[in-house]
Formats: C-alpha cells, sequence, structure tokens
C-alpha cells in the first residue's frame, strides 16, 4: 500500500477505535441517552453516525464501491456497546482492505460524489485525497461531540 494511503488508512481506522473506546463503561441506557440539551443525540447514535459516514466517504465514495446510505437510520439507532464494537472492527476491515486497493495516482482526481453518500447539503466536486481528509475531520469533531455527551449522561 502506498504510503500516504496506508497513513489514511492507520488514522482513519484509529479515529473509528477511539469512537467505540469514548464509550466504554456506560451503562446500555446511557449509551443510548439522549441527553436534555436541544438537538442533542446519544453516544450511540453519535458513533453509529460516524461509522456511516466512514462507510459512506471511504468506500462509496472515494474507493467507488457500490452501495447505500441510510442516513436517517443512523439518526433513529440505538443498540449495545459491544455490537457498536463489532461494527466499527469489521468496518475498520473493510476500510483497510479498500484502501489497499487504491491507486495512489487517482488520489487527485477531481469528481461529483453521489449525492446519497454525501450526507447534508448538495454534493460537491472533490478529489479522493479531499475524502479522506473529511472522514478524519468528521470523526473528530463528533468524537467531541461524544464527550460532551458522555458527560452529560454519566452525572449523578
Amino acid at each position: 500500500m502506498n504510503l500516504e494511503i496506508e497513513t489514511y488508512s492507520k488514522y482513519i481506522r484509529k479515529q473509528i477505535a477511539d469512537v467505540h473506546a469514548a464509550l466504554k463503561g456506560l451503562s446500555e441506557q446511557q449509551l443510548n441517552r439522549r441527553p436534555d440539551v436541544p438537538g442533542a443525540n446519544s453516544g450511540y447514535v453519535i458513533a453509529t453516525h460516524i461509522l456511516g459516514n466512514a462507510r459512506a466517504w471511504v468506500l462509496g465514495i472515494v474507493c467507488e464501491q457500490a452501495l447505500r446510505r441510510d442516513r436517517p437510520s443512523e439518526f433513529a439507532s440505538s443498540g449495545t456497546y459491544e455490537a457498536l464494537g463489532k461494527a466499527a472492527c469489521a468496518l475498520s476491515g473493510e476500510i483497510d482492505a479498500a484502501l489497499a486497493g487504491l491507486d495512489p495516482s487517482t488520489l487527485d482526481d477531481r469528481f461529483l460524489p453521489p449525492q446519497e453518500l454525501w450526507g447534508e447539503g448538495e454534493a460537491q466536486e472533490i478529489t479522493r485525497r479531499e475524502g479522506l481528509a473529511h472522514v478524519l475531520e468528521h470523526a473528530a469533531m463528533h468524537l467531541g461531540q461524544i464527550q460532551v455527551t458522555r458527560g452529560l449522561v454519566s452525572r449523578g
């Protein structure tokens, strides 16, 4: 694997592991509780959304695998820490395998991603490199939200 792509793979998979680890020790009720803050989501929902985004952007957009994304279901999800861990582990393996097959000469190719995989807002022309960077930025932002959410739902 190309060193740059290997670096993206490593750090995206690390973000996924960090998201899962940030929820360790919460009860199932705490994991699925939405804090009493307008527009807040549960830690489980935020983590599921991070996984959904990483899957859509790395596998679907950057690596051009045929897949569908049900973004609304990410925000309606609930489950256990163990199930989230299995999903995170599986996705990390898929990402590593997909990026191993990515041709590094295509990192600067500009293209318009499918709107279905894009998320909110209108899809914009990007490069594959920008797509990989987006996954890291998106996961980091939401990891911070998980940390705040954890504090809110852990209070007595």
